[in-house]
């Protein structure tokens, strides 16, 4: 069974969290790792942006 798409509202650390992901997993563009109160919808747009 396929694994439904995160929302947007999400923040990192419970994402993290939630899929057993050790801290500091999911990073930002520069190669740091995103604040855990950060969402998942910014990330999205910030990638967005930068293609």
């Amino acid at each position: 069974m396929a694994v439904r798409k995160t929302r947007s509202d999400c923040r990192v650390g419970s994402f993290e969290k939630s899929r057993g992901l050790p801290p500091g997993t999911i990073r930002n563009l520069d190669g740091r790792d995103a604040r855990s109160d950060k969402k998942i919808g910014t990330i999205r747009k910030e990638y967005e942006k930068r293609k």
